[in-house]
Parts: structure tokens; sequence; C-alpha cells
């Protein structure tokens, strides 16, 4: 073999060496698109602290889950409720998980409230308001809503008369464009700032709305698996939550 061959081979093996070492400092995290505010800046902070890239993919709970399936590829899946952990916990994906928060469901109108409508799900079925609900085929706030409103019998009525939308931005960017008088949406999303001058919640009880868990989990599959595990620390730890009650979130102390 000559010089210059073993040189080449040498650098070849170095260079392979250099791009794992990348790949190892590299996350993607699957987030549902009603937490991905909170999550970017959150990625942001842990890419500039411990000099690694975070990529987020961010979509509907369902949709999500069917993707990282079907790629195999990722570290960290934040569904909008815990149900979906639960649902898919036998197919041997999901692995440990950290509570980041807590969410709930509430009526959502437009600022101001002209409607005069009441914090009680009946006044979903009013005749003079338009309804707009959650597909609970593609995300958490329509899989969310619609347990909520079978528990009461009052589901097939209020989705056969409401516009439905994937998820919790498609709802509040319909309100705003007043496409709707009223939703079920996640709590949270009425404060952020662009929808906080247009929308507002009406907070229904526990009882009738208990609070959900938000689960950020490792996937099995994962190939960063310690850098996973330290980006849930830093995102359940104090530094975290702060951001997670910025955008209108229960902290992870929140416990029903």
């Amino acid at each position: 073999m000559t010089r210059t061959l073993r040189g080449f081979i040498c650098l070849a093996a170095g260079l392979l060496t250099s791009l794992n070492a990348l790949a190892d400092r590299e996350l993607l995290i699957y987030c549902g698109i009603t937490m991905i505010r909170p999550m970017t800046e959150l990625a942001q902070q842990f890419e500039r602290s411990q000099k690694v890239k975070v990529t987020l993919t961010q979509g509907g709970s369902e949709d999500l889950y069917q993707s990282l399936k079907k790629s195999r590829q990722g570290d960290l899946y934040l569904p909008g409720e815990p149900s979906y952990r639960t649902k898919y916990l036998s197919e041997g994906l999901l692995g440990e998980h950290r509570v980041v928060g807590y969410n709930q469901i509430a009526i959502f109108v437009p600022k101001g409230n002209p409607k005069q409508v009441k914090a009680d799900l009946n006044e979903l079925l009013r005749k003079d308001l338009a309804l707009i609900l959650g597909n609970a085929e593609s995300g958490s706030v329509g899989l969310e809503s619609k347990r909520i409103l079978d528990e009461r019998k009052l589901f097939p009525k209020a989705v056969s008369r409401a516009m439905l939308m994937p998820d919790s931005r498609a709802i509040n960017l319909a309100l705003r464009r007043g496409e709707g008088d009223i939703a079920l949406n996640w709590r949270a999303t009425a404060f952020f700032p662009d929808n906080a001058p247009h929308i507002q919640a009406l907070d229904l009880d526990a009882r009738t709305a208990p609070l959900q868990a938000l689960l950020l989990i490792q996937l099995n599959f994962s190939k960063n698996q310690p850098l996973a595990r330290q980006f849930s620390e830093f995102v359940a730890g104090p530094e975290g939550q702060a951001v997670f009650r910025k955008f209108g979130f229960l902290d992870n102390r929140s416990a029903p």
C-alpha cells in the first residue's frame, strides 16, 4: 500500500468519525402543534448551551406517531395528550417519558364574547353559533374534545354541525378569520401573543375537562439516547417549565 493511499484511508476514516460524532449531537423531535412555541424556544436554548442541532417536526399527534413509526428516525415524541402513549405503547417504539406540563380543553370564543357564550358544553349546540371542532382522527385536540363530548352524549349532535379542523392552530385561525363563533381548543393557545388580542378562553371545571399531561417520550430506536434524555431533563427542569408557563401551560408541578 502506498503512502498516499494510506493517507487517503486515514483521512476518510477521520472524516467518517467526525460525521458520526456530529450525528451523535443531533436530535429530531416530533412535536404536537400546540406545544411548538415553548419547544422551539427550548430547542434554541439547548442548541446554544450544548452546541448541538435540534430539529422539530410539527403536526397532529396521530399524524406524527404514524410518521415516526414509518420512518424509524428520530429521538423524542411530544403528543398533545397522554392517550397516544397508552394507545401505542404495545408497539414497542415508545420508551421512558417525562411530564413536561399540563394542558386543558376550554371553550373558545372571539375576544369580548360578543354572543354571550357561557362556560357550558351545551352552548356548543346553540343554533345561532357556528361551531368549530378538532378532527379526532388527526390531532390531540379533536381526540380530547370527542372524549369530553362523548361522556355527556353530546358528540353526535355537535360533530354533525361543526366545521372540523386538523389541529389547535387551524381552530384558532378559523376563529380569528370569523369563520366560527365557538370552539373547543387547548386552553394554553388562547394566551399565545398572536391569539390573545382576538380570542378568549372560557374555562370549564376540572371534572368536565380534566388536566391532561404532556409527556415527552423517548423513542426506543433513537441513536442518541443520552442526548435525548439530557434534553428531556432540561425541558422538565426549572428553565424548561418557566418557558412552558410563559406560553400559558400549567407546569409539571400542577399534578391533578
